[in-house]
């Protein structure tokens, strides 16, 4: 009896080494993924109404509106200057919009990054609740 110490002699059921990639399952991988992203695409997307302003500006010594301005600060709520407080914010808004109809109206809040978002939350959900939906986000860089 003897036993083979070394060498590279092949064997009767020998195959060798193949070299060559098999793509097949990595491109039945890839499709199954983009027809998963493709359906679930579609579904994930979420759309936002945009009230854009017109392309031409209004024309040279038009009167123009000062804007509502909501300003959230850690001190409380303010209208423009004057103070009010989550109850009362939906009549101070009507009372300082003086339109027939209030909440057609466009209203814009800044707060500063020192306010709870918890805070901003809550005056976004009592403008929305009392009919204010033209509601826009001021933003100002540092």
């Amino acid at each position: 009896m003897g036993a083979k110490v070394g060498g590279g002699g092949g064997g009767r059921f020998d195959l060798g080494q193949n070299s060559e990639i098999n793509v097949t399952p990595f491109v039945d991988v890839m499709l199954v993924l983009l027809i998963i992203f493709m359906v679930a695409i579609p579904a994930a997307t979420v759309s936002i109404k945009l009230d854009l302003p017109p392309a031409v500006p209004p024309p040279p010594g038009a009167k123009t509106e000062e804007p509502t301005v909501i300003n959230i600060q850690d001190g409380g709520i303010f209208i423009g200057e004057s103070a009010t407080t989550i109850d009362t914010l939906p009549a101070d808004l009507a009372r300082k919009l003086d339109k027939p109809d209030p909440t057609q109206e466009r209203v814009y809040i800044r707060a500063n990054r020192d306010v709870r978002y918890g805070d901003f939350m809550q005056v976004m959900n009592t403008l929305q609740g009392n009919g204010y939906f033209q509601v826009a986000l001021i933003n100002e860089e540092l």
